[in-house]
Parts: structure tokens; sequence; C-alpha cells
């Protein structure tokens, strides 16, 4: 199967631009995806970004993504320290997860310093800002070839 992976954003993480530039930056959600989509098409592989506000969409699209992806990346954004369900649903999808944070959670208040998705996932990257994503993306392609 050709590597196809699913990049989920959680919520407020389309309010990106706008939303604290000096925590997150300038850069809009579009933006993000714009250069995860160039890397990936140097890449040679494909890739579906998607970005919701609501865990259970969230959970159902990583269920959804068992058997038709090759991989995840998620920024699961507050969901990151509070959801049980996202990484339930991420062992149950049998896929690697990179996880992706544009800030240095550790640098910031206590309660960010855990995440419920860091024991699933291979690798945790934060406070890169977007090119979080794009080493996330060169890795999980890498591991697909």
């Amino acid at each position: 199967m050709p590597a196809k992976i699913l990049v989920l954003n959680g919520p407020n993480l389309n309010m990106l631009g706008t939303r604290e530039p000096s925590v997150y930056g300038h850069e809009t959600l579009a933006d993000v995806n714009a250069l995860i989509q160039a890397r990936a098409a140097e890449l040679g592989v494909s890739v579906d970004c998607r970005q919701s506000n609501s865990e259970g969409e969230l959970v159902t699209w990583i269920q959804q993504a068992r058997g038709e992806c090759t991989a995840m990346i998620i920024n699961a954004g507050a969901y990151s320290h509070t959801s049980i369900a996202i990484p339930d649903a991420l062992r149950a999808a049998e896929l690697p997860v990179y996880e992706v944070h544009l800030s240095n959670i550790y640098q910031r208040e206590s309660f960010r310093h855990h995440s419920y998705i860091s024991a699933v996932a291979i690798a945790v990257l934060c406070g890169l800002g977007p090119d979080g994503y794009l080493y996330a993306l060169t890795a999980a392609a890498k591991a697909a070839d």
C-alpha cells in the first residue's frame, strides 16, 4: 500500500495565526497544511489533513484510518491533556502515531506537561512550530518504505 498519512488537528487549531501568535506563531492552519502537502509531494506520500473541535469526530476519523492509512500525525491540542477516548482510539487503530505540538508543552502551564497521547506515540515533537509536522511526516514516510 502506498504511504497514506492522516494528519489530525484538534480544538482551536483552526484559530492558528490569530490565537496567541506569540505562543503558536503567525502561520494559519491553511499555511501549515500547505507546508505539509508540499513536503508530502517531495516524499511521494499522500496526506489527508483534517481539523475538528469535536473529540468524537476526531475519534471517528482515527477509527476510520485503520486499514486505510499507514500512519497518523496528531496535534490533539487540549485533548492531549484531557482525553482518554483519543488514545484508546489510537491504540485500536493499530497504526504508527506521531504526536506534534507547536509550542513546547513543558515550558507552559503544569497541566500541559502530561499528554495521554504520548504513551501511544512513536515520537513526540514539541516546540518546533510547524516544522514539527514536517519532521513527523518525514519519519512516517521513511518508516512506511
